[in-house]
C-alpha cells in the first residue's frame, strides 16, 4: 500500500504555547497563540486527514446575515475545500479542527460525539479545536443549523476514513488480513490474537495525508455506540464553576480599556469634539478617526469617565418612532406591491398556484387578517466584546461571534491588511442567537489598539448591546384565505413585508396559492434571528388556520390533519397532541392550542394551556408540550435542553418582547425596561423526541422555537374568545 507521508524534523524545538492565566490541560485548542503547523509540530507527529466537499451555498449566509456577503469574501472565492483536520498524535490524542463556533448550543459536545464514534474512541481523548482563523479550516459561519447536516457529517467521514486508514496500515505492520482487524478503544486489534497496536504507535511520529469524499462509509445511526446516546457537556465543569473564559475575560499583557463615543441617537451626524478634558486626565489617550471616537485608559473605570468628560455636538437624524412603523413597512397608501420572484432578502421563495378569485369564489367561509410582528432583541447573556493586539504588522482579535472569517474579512477591510496578518480566536461563547454575525466590537477594539500601541479590551454595556446591535426584523403580514364545510382550503394568499421569507411557504392543501415576501426599508438595522422569519410566519398562518378550523366548526387538530401533507409534520402533530392529552375540556379562564410547523430540516409541533386572569389581564401560560423531529438524534438530553431553551426564548417574543424607540432613540435599552421571559414565566416543559435512525440528523437550534407563539395565541383565542394578531401578544397585560 501506497500510503503519503510527511516526517516532522524533529530536530526543531518544539514552539513555545502561550496560555493567559490557564494551565496546560484539556483546554480548548484557541488558547494556543501559534500558527497551525506549528500547532502540529508541537503535538508531535501522528495522522492528518484532510476532508474536500464542495464549497457552502453562499445563498446560506446571506439569508442569514440579512444582506449580501461582506467582511472580505467578495474579494476572494470561497475556497472549495471546506472541511477539517483530524489529527493523531503519538500519544494517542487526537485533535479535531472546525471552523464553527461554540455559542451555547453545545456543538463541541455533539461533534466530539461524531469523532469518537468513528474512531471508537472514549470523548475524553478529542479535543475540538474550533472557530481559531488560523488553525482552523475556513467556515463560512454557525448559522442556520447547519453544523449538525453539515460538520458533524464531515467529521463523521473525516474520523471514519482515519479510522480505515490506521487499519490499513496496521494490516500491512502484521501482514494481516485486513477482516481480522478492528478499531477498539484507540488501537487496531487483531479479533484472532487480541494483538493491539495503539493509534499514536501506528502513526509512528508521520504525518499522513488522505483525500476524504462524500462516499467515504460511515457508521450507520442505528449501531452507534457514542452518537445517539447521552453525553455529558464537554469542559461543562469550567462553565459550572465560572472558570471558562469569555471574550471579556481575556488578559494580554500590557492591555488597557476602551470605550467609544455612540451618538444620542440613530443617523446622527458628528458636527464637534471637544476631547480636552479627557486628554488632561493621566494615562487616557483619546482615539479621533474621521467620526469614529474612543478612549483608552489603564482601567474599564477610568475609560468609562474620560468617555463622559467628552463633549461632542451631534446634527440629528431622522426622527423615527415605532408609532408608525407598520403603516412604512408598507408602500405608502397601502398599495400591495407585485409579488416578486426569486428569494427575499431572508430567504425563502415566492409561490403561486391556480387563481385566489377561483379559490375565494368557491370557498362557503372567507376569512382575512393582518399580524404585525415587533422588532426584538437577541438579548445575549455575553454582550459584544473583543481584546485586539497588534504586534509586528500583525492583528489578533479575540471576540465572541458566529462568523470568525467574516469578521476576520472585516478587519481586512476595516485596515487594509492581508488574510495571513488577521488572526481572529472565538472563545466559547456566551450566546448568539444569530445577533453575532458581524464585528463591531473587533473593528472598535482593533482601531484603539492601533492608535495606543498596545492590546486593547473593549466589551459593550447593555444599553450599547440593546441599541447598537441589530434587530430581529419586525413585518406586517397579510392573509386571504377560503374554506368549504367540510375543511377543504380553496384559496390561501399570503403577503409577507419585511419581516423575511424563511418559513413562509403553506405546508397545508390548497389548490389555489399566492405567497409573497415584499422586502422594506427598515427604519432600525436588522438581522439575523433564531429561525429567522419563521418565528412570524408560523405565528400569522397557525393563527389563521386556527380561525378557518374554528369559522367551520371543525376540531383545530382535526382540520390540520385534513390538510396536512407532510408525513413527518402529520406524526409530530399528533404525537404531541397524545401527549398533551389534546381534546380534554380546560379549565374555566383556561385554554388549550396547537400549531405545527417545519423549518431548517426539522418538523414541531407544539400543544399550549394558558390561564388567564380576566382582573389583571395576565396571561400564564401553564404547560407546553412538543414533540420534535430532526431526523436521527446525537444526544437525546441535550436535545430536550435545545428544544426547552427555544420554548422558553419564544415565549419572550410571543408575550412580552419589544424593541420601543421614538425620536430616533431606543426606549428600553436595558433588562429593567426589557421584558424577557423570567423564572415565574416558565411553565411545565415536556418534550417528546421522534428519533428516525433512517433519517439523517438536521439541527435542532431554531426549529423548535416556531411553534410556541401560535400554540399560545391559539390557546388565548381558546380561553377568551380574543385573536391577538401582533406580536408580542401581552406586552401590558390582557385586555379583555
Amino acid at each position: 500500500m501506497n500510503l503519503p507521508t510527511e516526517s516532522p524534523d524533529l530536530a526543531e524545538p518544539t514552539p513555545e504555547i502561550e496560555f493567559e492565566r490557564y494551565e496546560l490541560r484539556e483546554e480548548p485548542a484557541y488558547h494556543f497563540a501559534l500558527d497551525r503547523r506549528d500547532f502540529l509540530k508541537g503535538l508531535g507527529g501522528g495522522l492528518l486527514v484532510l476532508y474536500l466537499l464542495d464549497r457552502e451555498s453562499p445563498d446560506a449566509e446571506a439569508q442569514e446575515s440579512g444582506r449580501r456577503r461582506r467582511g472580505g469574501f467578495n474579494r476572494a472565492p470561497v475556497p472549495q475545500d471546506v472541511g477539517a483536520w483530524l489529527h493523531i498524535g503519538e500519544d494517542g490524542k487526537i485533535s479535531v479542527f472546525t471552523g464553527k463556533a461554540e455559542v451555547g448550543q453545545n456543538i463541541r459536545t455533539s461533534l466530539t460525539q461524531a469523532v469518537a464514534e468513528e474512531l471508537r474512541v472514549p470523548m475524553s481523548a478529542v479535543t475540538m479545536v474550533m472557530a481559531d482563523t488560523r488553525l482552523t479550516p475556513f467556515d463560512m459561519g454557525t448559522f442556520g443549523s447547519r453544523t449538525t447536516p453539515d460538520m458533524s457529517r464531515r467529521l463523521h467521514r473525516a474520523a471514519a476514513a482515519a479510522r480505515e486508514t490506521l487499519i490499513d496500515i496496521a494490516a500491512e505492520t502484521w501482514k494481516a488480513d485486513r477482516k481480522d482487524l478492528a478499531a477498539k478503544d484507540g488501537a487496531v486489534v487483531q479479533t484472532t490474537t487480541g494483538d493491539r497496536l495503539a493509534y499514536g504507535k501506528l502513526t509512528g511520529g508521520r504525518k499522513l495525508t488522505r483525500t476524504v469524499t462524500d462516499d467515504t462509509p460511515v457508521t450507520p445511526a442505528e449501531r452507534w455506540t457514542i452518537s445517539g446516546h447521552d453525553a455529558a457537556k464537554v469542559d461543562g465543569r469550567s462553565f459550572v464553576t465560572g472558570a471558562h473564559p469569555y471574550s471579556c475575560d481575556i488578559r494580554r499583557p500590557g492591555m488597557w480599556y476602551g470605550k467609544v463615543l455612540r451618538p444620542p441617537t440613530y443617523h446622527a451626524s458628528l458636527v464637534s469634539v471637544d476631547s480636552s478634558a479627557a486628554q488632561a486626565m493621566p494615562d487616557v489617550k483619546v482615539v479621533r478617526d474621521g467620526d469614529f471616537v474612543g478612549v483608552v485608559a489603564p482601567s474599564e473605570q477610568l475609560a468609562a469617565r474620560a468617555l463622559a468628560a467628552i463633549r461632542a455636538e451631534w446634527k440629528p437624524g431622522p426622527a423615527i418612532s415605532d408609532r408608525d412603523l407598520f403603516r412604512d413597512l408598507k408602500n405608502p397608501g397601502g398599495q400591495r406591491p407585485p409579488a416578486r420572484g426569486g428569494r427575499g432578502g431572508f430567504g425563502g421563495p415566492n409561490g403561486n398556484a391556480g387563481s385566489i378569485a377561483d379559490g375565494l369564489a368557491a370557498a362557503d367561509v372567507h376569512s382575512e387578517g393582518t399580524y404585525t410582528i415587533a422588532y426584538i432583541a437577541h438579548a445575549p447573556l455575553e454582550p459584544r466584546a473583543a481584546v485586539a493586539e497588534w504586534a509586528n504588522g500583525e492583528l489578533t482579535v479575540w471576540t465572541g461571534t458566529q462568523r470568525p472569517f467574516g469578521v476576520r474579512g472585516e478587519l481586512m477591510d476595516a485596515f487594509k491588511v492581508p488574510e495571513a496578518r488577521v488572526r481572529v480566536i472565538v472563545p466559547d461563547t456566551g450566546s448568539g442567537y444569530g445577533g453575532k454575525h458581524t464585528g463591531e466590537a473587533a473593528v472598535e477594539a482593533a482601531r484603539l489598539a492601533r492608535e495606543a500601541s498596545r492590546p486593547v479590551k473593549l466589551v459593550w454595556t447593555r444599553e450599547e448591546e440593546f441599541t447598537w446591535a441589530y434587530f430581529r426584523p419586525a413585518g406586517v403580514i397579510e392573509i386571504r384565505a377560503g374554506v368549504k364545510k367540510d375543511g377543504s382550503i380553496t384559496a390561501w394568499e399570503f403577503h409577507n413585508h419585511n419581516s423575511g421569507g424563511s418559513g413562509v411557504q403553506c405546508p397545508y392543501r390548497a389548490a389555489n396559492q399566492a405567497v409573497a415576501f415584499h422586502p422594506s426599508q427598515s427604519p432600525l438595522r436588522q438581522g439575523s434571528y433564531r429561525a429567522l422569519a419563521s418565528t412570524a410566519n408560523h405565528f400569522a398562518r397557525e393563527s389563521h388556520i386556527d380561525d378557518l378550523a374554528r369559522a367551520i366548526g371543525m376540531d383545530p387538530l382535526e382540520f390540520r390533519l385534513k390538510n396536512l401533507k407532510d408525513e413527518r409534520m402529520r406524526d409530530v402533530l399528533t404525537a404531541a397532541a397524545r401527549a398533551f392529552g389534546w381534546g380534554r375540556k380546560p379549565e374555566s379562564d383556561h385554554g388549550i392550542g396547537i400549531a405545527v410547523g417545519t423549518e431548517k430540516g426539522g418538523f414541531v409541533a407544539t400543544c399550549a394551556e394558558v390561564a388567564v386572569d380576566r382582573s389583571s389581564g395576565r396571561v400564564h401560560v401553564v404547560r407546553a408540550v412538543s414533540a420534535f423531529d430532526c431526523g436521527a438524534v446525537v444526544n437525546p438530553d441535550h436535545l430536550k435542553n435545545q428544544v426547552e431553551g427555544a420554548l422558553v426564548m419564544g415565549l419572550g417574543g410571543a408575550l412580552y418582547e419589544a424593541i420601543a424607540f421614538d425620536n430616533g432613540k431606543i426606549q428600553n435599552p436595558k433588562f429593567s425596561k426589557y421584558r424577557v421571559p423570567r423564572f415565574r414565566d416558565v411553565p411545565e416543559i415536556e418534550v417528546v423526541l421522534i428519533d428516525r435512525k433512517d433519517v439523517a440528523p438536521a439541527g435542532a437550534g431554531e426549529t423548535p422555537i416556531v411553534a410556541i407563539a401560535p400554540a399560545v395565541g391559539n390557546a388565548i383565542r381558546n380561553a377568551t374568545g380574543v385573536r391577538l394578531r401582533s406580536m408580542p401578544m401581552v406586552p401590558r397585560g390582557l385586555k379583555v
